[in-house]
């Protein structure tokens, strides 16, 4: 094509307003693809619309293909419904490198020749808004040859689009007689911008006040309603697509303002959304008007007064929900109790351990906890809400058929299919391995990991990092099947110390058992419980279950958990004195706890006040007597 050309084919297609719906912007493009102009006229060219994206505009050129589709003649023929006339003029000049787009229609020019608008004007009389504010408003005069979109704007309302430093940005027209009647019967609308010329800004009708409030309309019918009804500025945004900007810019300018967001009927969503970004509210039309009707419609028909009392009563956007819940004391004291699984032992939720070194019995310990769950029978006295166990058996996973029958053997009763034993592999460091699980396991139910060990094979366990890791497995598992995780685990060499491994894996559990042996007695020690009673202690035996021979003639036997009572040890090698021994004699004579400072009262004229407590630690060490919450009892009394 010939330089002459393309500058022709340049100026039409500067001509066409790129804010035009898509499926017409695209059609300008092939034009314009046909007609020889680069792809740096076409971005140019639509760089002035709102919805411009420089990567969507590239795309949308490349999708284009010569000689196929929409031809050259398209661009003229939009170009000239939008006022172009080809002159025929052409002037031969050399293409250059990166093609300069044409200069747009300067909106000061057109705003300069414009005259004054008037309270007659058609539009302004067809809103009702002859007594609002008209000083910055115009009209284009008779005869002036502005057109858009093929039509005269010769008489439209012309409202200008003002920067915040009061530049004008772009021009609209309202148009009137002849031209909007041709617009409507074309299914155009009658408010046109001027072409080449972005929305960058607003109109306000009256005046803003700092900290005031504000109102934020879509176009300048509603701002007229707004001001005639409150008095106070209102906004005009050209537009709900134009609102977040020009919203987002207010707040920027007073972070104090009132901002009102006045949508047309149908754009309430739109409208919630924008509040919510800019901490503003929303004043809605009555749900029973159609879409795009707007305060000035219920203004005209129902008063302005209807529209103030709708302005009077904005409603903010709802607010997200917040993870985080503040209780007044009087809720706190509302809360339900704790829901105990074992009362007193182990919650009905959250994390437990059962610990102890190796032939500690802890793993029978475990399954015969796991069957009085399944059956809602007491546990070593302890009340038990039924509820449904996965038990996990990773290790000795041959030994627990036996277990099985040996428990049915003693207790003259077939185990509760409540009960489901799990021996599949399974790591917990293994976040499928936890979904998969989870999926398989009834909604608040207790789940026995037996052993931590052998579902973490992988974790140094004396690392705060890889401990750490286990536990968020371990509460995963927990938060998804909403019950108990009880984790069985060893104790380290010095049993006295616990759990074995990093100190992390105690401060993040609910409850921790703790399994002890000396030669057949065994016991198990509550050595910590979130509202329970630590360091509550109970006895039992592990007694042989015969189950039979096997193929061979060899006996086959198990073992069962069985609650012997047998009262607290004293320390090896030291006696117990005369001060602990008057103590002991003392609570053994009441079978209720009795305050600490009660019992140093009784002792007052016989032993000072250390002595009297130092001697109540020694007996809740040694397993005499049990301490709660400042209360103490003797060991065989406590339930």
């Amino acid at each position: 094509m010939q330089p002459n050309n393309v500058e022709r084919a340049r100026a039409a297609l500067y001509f066409i307003p790129p804010e035009l719906p898509r499926a017409e912007w695209v059609s300008a493009g092939m034009a314009a693809h046909a007609a020889g102009l680069s792809p740096d006229d076409f971005i140019e060219w639509s760089r002035p619309a709102p919805s411009f994206n420089l990567q969507a505009c590239r795309a949308t050129w490349r999708s284009f293909k010569q000689g196929k589709g929409i031809g050259e003649g398209t661009l003229y023929r939009l170009a000239a419904a939008h006022g172009w006339t080809d002159t025929g003029e052409t002037r031969p000049a050399p293409m250059p490198t990166k093609t300069a787009p044409a200069p747009a229609i300067d909106p000061a020019v057109i705003w300069d020749r414009c005259e004054p608008a008037r309270p007659e004007h058609g539009y302004i009389e067809s809103k009702a808004a002859t007594g609002a504010p008209l000083g910055g408003l115009r009209v284009v005069p008779d005869g002036d040859p502005l057109r858009v979109m093929g039509e005269s704007m010769a008489g439209a309302l012309v409202v200008p689009v003002l920067r915040p430093d009061g530049a004008i940005s772009s021009l609209q027209f309202i148009t009137a007689g002849n031209a909007a009647q041709s617009l409507k019967a074309k299914g155009k609308p009658t408010k046109l911008n001027l072409p080449g010329a972005s929305i960058e800004g607003w109109f306000t009708v009256g005046d803003m006040v700092p900290g005031g409030m504000v109102f934020l309309c879509e176009g300048i019918g509603t701002a007229w309603a707004a001001w005639i009804a409150t008095g106070r500025a209102a906004v005009v945004c050209f537009g709900v697509g134009n609102m977040e900007r020009v919203a987002k810019a207010l707040r920027q300018q007073d972070t104090a303002a009132r901002l009102v967001l006045c949508p047309d009927a149908g754009q309430e969503a739109k409208a919630q959304n924008i509040a919510a970004a800019v901490g503003g509210a929303v004043a809605a039309m009555p749900a029973e008007w159609p879409d795009n009707s707007d305060l000035n419609d219920l203004g005209q028909r129902d008063g302005f007064d209807a529209v103030a009392l709708l302005l009077d009563r904005p409603k903010e956007p709802p607010k997200p929900e917040s993870r985080y819940k503040l209780l007044t004391c009087d809720q706190l004291r509302d809360l339900p109790p704790l829901a105990w699984c074992v009362r007193g032992v182990l919650p009905a939720r959250g994390l437990a351990a059962i610990a102890g070194p190796s032939a500690s019995g802890k793993s029978f310990l475990a399954f015969d906890l796991a069957a009085a769950i399944a059956r809602g029978e007491r546990w070593f006295g302890q009340r038990v809400e039924a509820a449904p166990v996965v038990y996990a058996a990773l290790e000795g996973e041959a030994g627990y058929k036996l277990r099985a029958q040996a428990w049915e053997t003693s207790h003259l009763q077939a185990l509760p299919n409540g009960l489901r034993l799990m021996m599949d592999p399974f790591k917990l460091t293994e976040p499928q391995d936890v979904e998969d699980l989870a999926a398989v396991v009834p909604a608040g139910a207790v789940v026995i990991v037996d052993t931590l060990n052998r579902a973490a094979p992988d974790t140094d366990e004396n690392s705060s990092r890889d401990m750490g890791k286990v536990l968020d497995a371990a509460k995963r598992l927990q938060a998804l099947t909403g019950g108990l995780v009880v984790l069985v685990h060893h104790t380290g060499k010095d049993e006295s110390r616990g759990l074995r491994g990093h100190s992390s894996l105690f401060a993040a559990l609910d409850a921790v058992v703790t399994v002890s042996r000396d030669g057949d007695r065994r016991e198990w020690k509550l050595g910590k419980s979130k509202d329970g009673a630590d360091g509550e202690a109970h006895t039992f035996k592990l007694q042989v279950e015969a189950l039979g021979f096997d193929e061979h003639g060899d006996a086959l036997t198990s073992c069962v958990v069985v609650p012997t009572n047998e009262p607290p040890k004293e320390p090896k090698g030291k006696r117990m004195g005369e001060c602990e021994g008057a103590v002991l004699e003392f609570l053994a004579a009441h079978k209720v706890g009795i305050k600490k400072a009660a019992v140093v009262a009784h002792f007052a004229d016989r032993y000072a006040k250390g002595p009297v407590y130092r001697a109540m630690q020694a007996l809740v060490t040694a397993q005499a007597i049990h301490e709660a919450a400042g209360m103490v009892c003797i060991a065989n009394a406590a339930k």
